[in-house]
Order: structure tokens, then sequence, then C-alpha cells
């Protein structure tokens, strides 16, 4: 099969397509055929060897991250965060699937999405594709979806609060700005001025420009503020949160707690399924793209999601270009 190989650090160039060995399920695991997956900023954390994005690696950090991830090169050759594909098939003892199923799922630091299969045991965080979704949007979902969901649930957010979403544009604040409103909130998001239609479409009540405007130097106050982006200091916003007003970074308080989980993705997908949430797709690439992909990413400017299209992928736009359907 074909897959995406990362065997040293560095810039994008570092990935090399190569062909290799399909795998093959053990009793209690099913093959899935990869149509889609995406460059999630994990798989360039991990590539770059840095655990934030355009800050200083520091020495104490990276010498963990060596011993976790790996010396010369990622222990995990394939990387890849999160995918949407068909099982092929299962082992002997699998009961869950069945051939033919669509599914999509995140698989954390086993990583392996780069790649045309992978194996993963029926017990995993496995689910359903939305059949709402295409196998491209469904791949988008777990990671960044799954994270807004549990910060949000982790900030106690209720119906009729006040929330701000520093970094609407993005990733997880995209899925962050669905699922405030699907709770009830009043949301206001914070992106660039070309990104305010976009978080407007998604549902939030008011877009700020950061670039224009300082919503710290406003009198506006909030119940939750999300940075989900990871760029700024409590201090810096405690002046716009409420007396009883909470903060939460995507990157210092997702902790351990940011598991996929079955259930939770079955949320997300019935979410989906109803209308209420929706995948923003940036630009797409192919496998043999990979490295463009990887370039774009670390801009740091993607909106929403960049997928990787693997195979039997509904493709509705070009290559590496803006999806218009989530302008």
């Amino acid at each position: 099969m074909r897959a995406v190989i990362c065997d040293r650090y560095g810039p994008p160039e570092v990935l090399r397509l190569a062909v290799v060995p399909k795998p093959v399920p053990k009793d209690n695991e099913v093959l899935i055929r990869i149509c889609a997956t995406t460059v999630h900023i994990g798989d360039s954390k991990i590539r770059r060897l840095s655990p934030g994005m355009g800050f200083p690696l520091d020495p104490l950090v990276k010498v963990i991250m060596l011993f976790v991830v790996g010396f010369r090169g990622p222990r995990r050759k394939i990387l890849g965060m999160e995918f949407s594909g068909v099982i092929e098939e299962t082992g002997r003892s699998v009961t869950r699937f069945t051939k033919g199923d669509e599914v999509f799922a995140g698989t954390e630091t086993r990583f392996g999405a780069y790649a045309e299969y992978i194996c993963l045991p029926e017990d995993w965080a496995l689910v359903k594709k939305p059949v709402t979704m295409t196998h491209e949007e469904a791949a988008a979902l777990p990671n960044g979806g799954l994270t807004a969901l549990l910060m949000l649930r982790k900030a106690g957010l209720k119906s009729g609060q006040k929330i701000l979403i520093y970094g609407a544009s993005g990733s997880v604040g995209t899925f962050a700005v669905q699922l405030a409103k699907s709770f009830g909130a009043e949301v206001t998001g914070v992106c660039s001025g070309a990104n305010l239609d976009l978080v407007r479409s998604l549902g939030a009540d008011r877009a700020i420009d950061y670039t224009t405007t300082d919503f710290t130097a406003s009198s506006e106050t909030y119940d939750v503020i999300f940075d989900a982006v990871g760029k700024l200091s409590r201090s810096r916003v405690k002046g716009a949160l409420k007396s009883t007003g909470r903060y939460y970074n995507v990157l210092t308080d997702s902790g351990t707690s940011m598991k996929l989980y079955a259930a939770d993705l079955e949320y997300l997908k019935d979410l989906a399924e109803a209308g209420k949430l929706r995948s923003v797709v940036d630009r797409k690439y192919t496998l043999a793209e990979i490295v463009e992909a990887h370039r774009y990413v670390d801009l740091g400017h993607k909106k929403g999601n960049v997928v990787v299209t693997v195979a039997g992928a509904s493709s509705k736009g070009p290559r590496g270009q803006h999806d218009s359907r989530d302008a």
C-alpha cells in the first residue's frame, strides 16, 4: 500500500511517499481503507518536534518529547491523526462492524492515517460516518470537534451564557462556535477580518476582527472565554470576564482529558446528521501532495481544516484550493 513516511524531524520535505506492507487485522481488529485524512496541527508538531506554533522549544520539553516520540525521528513513521474510510475486512472475533461500513475516527498517538489502510481494534473510538457528510468532511471531525466539545463541557457552558471564542475560524474554533450555539449560548467569535462572514455563517451572534478591535478594551464581559488557538494569557483576558467567569486555553487546559471516546463521537455524528454541525474545509490535497499540504498548515493561517484525499473520497473542490462550500 502507499503511505507517507516520516523517519526524521524537520520541514515538510522530510515527508515521503512510499510503498509499505498492507496491514493484516488481528482477531479483534478491523482493516479500514482510508478515504480521507487531515493535516492536523499535531502531525505538524510531531514532524517538526515542536510542542507549539512559532515558539522556541524548551530544552526539557524537547528531551521529554524525544523519549516519548523518538530520538532520531518518530517511532511511528506513518503520521496522520484522524480519518474517514470503509471497513474492508474484519477479524474473526469482531461483532460491532461488518465489511462495507463507512466509519471515522481519531488515531491519537497511534497515528497511521497517512496511508491507504489502517487496522484498529473494534473497541477503539470508531464510529459510523455521518450520512450527511462526505469522507472528506467526516475526516476533519474527530480531533477538532471532540477537543471543542470536551473543552466546552469542561467550562460548564450553559444555555443563555455568553462565550467568546478566540481563534473562531480555526479547526477547533469553527467546531466550538457551532457547539456553543447548540448548547444555547450567546456566541462571540474573534478572528481575522477575512473570516468574519465564515464565523457568522457558523452561527456566531457577533464576530470581531482582532486586527482592528481589541475585545479586552471593551466593557463587554463574558461567562466563558475560550482561546481555541492558545495565543492569549489569563492576565490579558481577566478584565473581560464576569466575576464568576472562566477562561480556558486549548493548549494548557486540555490536559489528559482530550481522549477520544466513541460516545462523544456518536454525539458529534448526531449533531452533524441533524444539520447542527459541519466541517469547514479550507483546502484539499492528495496523498502525493502531502508536502504541499504541510507547508500550507505551517503558515498558521488555515481556515477550519486541511483535508488529504487518499482513496474514494467525494472530492468536490480543486486540489490545493479553497473549498467555496465553506466560505
